[in-house]
């Protein structure tokens, strides 16, 4: 196929996903089960609840890796298409000056310590740097989300993509894979006439036109090199087979023992963080399949999906007093024939339930003040369990084994005679 038909179908299919991930982050629209590709949700999933079509989805995104290289950076990675797009503004407005592969140490040593802290059971930290967390959180208008991609757009507008050659913990491990990988891009000498062009136009800075060498670790095959060489000097595919010979550098190796000594710590570090963060939580109401305020802190990635999909408009964003999503019954209740949340989140923190697991599934407990009760008696009407039964001339009685918490009669209520208070943990009626 012509190269620069190829760099264009990339193109194209990066701006559907880009805009489909916008989409559905934004509450518009959000294909369930379709889009839920992203590496660290899907990792997550298979550790929360060992989901065996996380599982395989991840284990199609290493193949794909293997044989393709990078391509999840520039293809599915909505964060890692909004670089690009800042990059192609950028460039209508300052000429591209790249001269110098990047390709630093420090890298596997920032994985080390995200991966390690992750994998020992919380997400606390991975939060930050995550792509597609960091993507939600920015496009939800969340603080956090907001400072790293400002911090990251500064960083694409002065070094490219740094982020992703050098900081992000999936771009790190799917370099290792891209490294090995079977087809590449590479330089061939007969055809090439040094005139760096695609040196200059690489955001990934990972081409060296003097020497014709391609770092394919940090390649992310957005493939605008084949676009922009003038003679089809470089291409993409099976590379011609060069003589390997054995040599294991000692600066390699100490990198190396460094790195896995500092993840074999971090997951121990995990653990106690784990353990540490969940010391002096307030009391909060979660999403039906949450299960508990310490479980949930740990495992939800705060990529505000459920926040912007809500259709009651009841969850809210993490605080300084809880750092994940949590539920506001100011706001409304939860609607009983939804289970939105359950569908949409990316990472299993909200485990995903059936309806009637969800109308099931005591996420609070209410209780009502008979002094400022009016005996009205639009909270019987309005719970949908019918957990509140009322006498004629007597006050509404709630029974407890039957609320699931839902916020309906709370909602109903005009005297604010009724209160839902959290639980320590969320159970199936």
């Amino acid at each position: 196929m012509n190269n620069k038909i190829l760099y264009r179908i990339r193109l194209a299919a990066a701006l559907i996903i880009f805009v489909i991930a916008a989409a559905g982050i934004l509450g518009i629209f959000y294909p369930v089960r379709i889009f839920d590709i992203q590496f660290i949700p899907l990792l997550q999933r298979v550790i929360t609840d060992f989901s065996l079509i996380a599982l395989v989805l991840l284990l199609i995104i290493a193949g794909i890796t293997f044989l393709c290289g990078r391509i999840y950076c520039s293809l599915i990675c909505p964060f890692g298409i909004l670089q690009e797009i800042t990059g192609w503004v950028k460039n209508k407005f300052v000429k591209n000056k790249n001269t110098k592969q990047i390709n630093f140490p420090l890298k596997y040593f920032i994985s080390a310590i995200l991966w390690g802290i992750f994998l020992g059971g919380s997400a606390v930290a991975v939060r930050y740097l995550d792509p597609y967390t960091v993507f939600g959180s920015a496009f939800s208008i969340s603080a956090a989300g907001l400072i790293v991609l400002a911090v990251v757009i500064a960083t694409v507008i002065v070094k490219n993509r740094i982020f992703c050659t050098n900081l992000c913990p999936v771009g790190t491990v799917l370099g290792l894979i891209s490294k090995i990988s079977l087809a590449k891009i590479y330089i061939t000498k007969d055809s090439c006439v040094s005139c760096g062009q695609c040196e200059r136009n690489c955001p990934s800075v990972c081409i060296n036109s003097k020497e014709k060498t391609v770092d394919n670790e940090t390649c992310i095959k957005c493939l605008k090199c084949l676009d922009v060489c003038p003679k089809g000097g470089i291409k993409y595919g099976f590379a011609p087979k060069k003589e390997v010979k054995f040599n294991i550098e000692r600066r390699r190796l100490l990198i190396a023992g460094t790195a896995f000594a500092l993840f074999s710590a971090m997951i121990k570090a995990g653990i106690e963080l784990k353990d540490k963060v969940t010391e002096k939580l307030k009391d909060v109401i979660l999403p039906a399949g949450a299960e508990n305020k310490e479980r949930f802190l740990n495992k939800c990635l705060n990529c505000n999906l459920c926040v912007e999909n809500c259709p009651a408009k009841i969850i809210q964003k993490a605080d300084r007093e809880y750092g994940a999503v949590h539920i506001d019954y100011t706001k409304g209740a939860c609607k009983f024939d939804c289970r939105k949340c359950s569908e949409v989140c990316p990472s299993g923190a909200i485990k995903k339930l059936s309806l009637e697991e969800k109308q099931k599934t005591r996420i609070g407990m209410a209780m009502i003040n008979e002094d400022k009760c009016s005996q009205c008696g639009l909270c019987v009407q309005a719970c949908p369990v019918h957990a509140i039964i009322k006498e004629n001339g007597k006050p509404p009685v709630l029974n407890a084994l039957k609320c699931i918490g839902c916020g309906a009669c709370k909602q109903a209520c005009r005297t604010g005679a009724i209160e839902i208070f959290p639980i320590k943990e969320q159970k199936l009626l």
